[in-house]
């Protein structure tokens, strides 16, 4: 449960602390503290374990298991049959099955194909696929596909984080741009009570008269909405920012109101290489799960065209009575069971119909990315026109307040010596405090115009100084 400051309270601690900001929280160590405790960075981290989990999970089709078997059978006083068996079957990447069994078998009805040996026999072999199964098969189709979908949620996890490094990059800012815009107001608020004092003082004295008093005491009436209205919006700037905010044990916390942002001027130098931008597009995560979709359809037509063969599977086991020293087992003797087993569909119109299938899904993931890849490359380059157009406008905002303190410093000449009134002077602070607040808002644009560009590039946190 979090605390909440009051919005009064919180403009009675800024009242006082915004003069003096030592205590900063910049904006690298906020990304850094999102990155490594956010819930959804957590969340992302658990793709991770999702595909090596799902890796696991194939490979256990590669798992040896182990059968047994007794089947009995008493009646009137007569053993027809007793059979025991136990195999081991041991898979391998290599598409064959080695094989080991042991059966016992007695009885006065046994089937003569059961009767071995009083102590057993044992057998000793593998089987194979050359037909439908040689190249590839349902266990190693499956391994391979988790392999890339472990590889797919790499990229997924980027991709999360990118969307998480945007969002958290456009909260800070719009909590640093609203900090900047009351300490505007503030500054504003300020002037406005010193003019009113001195005004105040100067009508007490007969140099001015009283109507100059109501014009100054409106000006500080009006500056304190204003001040109070960019109170309420960096007040809530910044329960938006504490959203983003947790510790290692993953418990909400809450930034101190005495703590202040980056400055806006000079915050970041922001580097616009656009070929370095271009190219980082390539390995976007969105075009990389694409080709990942790619590769485990490709998977898939070859297991489906592998089902086109007849299916021809070999089995070959040496029979032995005793598992001693080589010259005991029997490898020598001409004791063995072969088998053959052949089979297929005569039209094959199912496992046609489902290979064609598979290559229009390839077909339709091609034309996916083709479309995604012109969407990114078009999204890229409006941000990046987003960005100049702001950064041009930056630059004679920057201008145009320069001029502006220039006329507000004559102006206020011109009213020491009498020639001017206190309403230009309102005037023209009006105006530069208007402009200042444009060229925050502007600034906290450009930049957030910049993360548009990294995200849009799939870059988000890498390269970043995280």
């Amino acid at each position: 449960m979090r605390n909440s400051l009051s919005l009064l309270g919180l403009l009675m601690v800024l009242s006082m602390s915004l003069s003096a900001q030592d205590n900063r929280l910049s904006y690298d160590q906020f990304m850094e503290w999102v990155k490594l405790y956010h819930p959804v960075a957590k969340q992302a981290d658990l793709l991770l374990d999702l595909g090596t989990q799902e890796v696991r999970k194939a490979r256990g089709g590669f798992d040896p298991y182990l059968y047994g078997s007794i089947d009995e059978k008493q009646y009137q006083e007569k053993e027809y049959y007793n059979k025991k068996e136990a195999e081991l079957v041991v898979p391998t990447i290599a598409g064959v099955e080695l094989q080991g069994v042991f059966e016992k078998n007695r009885g006065a009805y046994l089937n003569p194909e059961h009767n071995v040996p009083d102590n057993g026999l044992y057998s000793l072999g593998a089987s194979i696929n050359v037909g439908n199964g040689l190249l590839i098969d349902k266990r190693r189709a499956a391994l391979k596909q988790a392999k890339i979908y472990n590889k797919a949620t790499q990229e997924e996890r980027r991709q999360s984080l990118n969307l998480l490094y945007y969002d958290a990059t456009v909260v800070y800012w719009k909590w640093a741009g609203a900090f900047a815009d009351l300490k505007v107001n503030e500054k504003g608020l300020r002037v406005a009570k010193e003019r009113f004092e001195a005004v105040k003082g100067s009508f007490e004295q007969g140099d001015l008269p009283a109507i100059d008093t109501v014009e100054a005491y409106t000006q500080v009436l009006n500056r304190e909405i204003k001040f109070q209205k960019a109170g309420y919006t960096f007040f809530s700037s910044m329960q938006e920012l504490n959203v983003y905010l947790w510790d290692a044990d993953q418990n909400s916390i809450d930034l101190s109101p005495s703590i202040a942002p980056d400055p806006l001027v000079g915050s970041n130098e922001l580097t616009l290489d656009e070929e370095y931008f271009n190219q980082a597009l390539i390995n976007h995560p969105e075009l990389r799960m694409l080709d990942y979709d790619l590769a485990y359809l490709n998977i898939e037509r070859r297991y489906k065209a592998e089902q086109l063969k007849p299916k021809i599977k070999l089995k070959y086991n040496f029979l032995t009575e005793t598992l001693g020293g080589l010259e005991q087992v029997g490898f020598y003797e001409n004791n063995y069971k072969f088998g053959i087993q052949v089979s297929t569909p005569l039209l094959l119109r199912k496992e046609r119909g489902d290979l064609g299938m598979t290559k229009v899904k390839i077909k339709d993931v091609n034309y996916k990315r083709d479309l995604k890849l012109e969407q990114l490359a078009a999204k890229l380059r409006k941000v990046t026109n987003e960005y100049d157009v702001l950064n041009s406008q930056l630059s004679f905002l920057s201008q145009n307040i320069k001029g502006l303190e220039t006329l507000l410093r004559g102006e206020r000449m011109k009213f020491d010596m009498g020639e001017s009134s206190l309403f230009l002077i309102n005037a023209r602070e009006k105006s530069l405090f208007d402009s200042q607040l444009v060229y925050n808002s502007v600034y906290v644009d450009l930049i957030i115009a910049y993360s548009k560009i990294r995200t849009a590039a799939g870059l988000g946190f890498e390269g970043y100084g995280l």
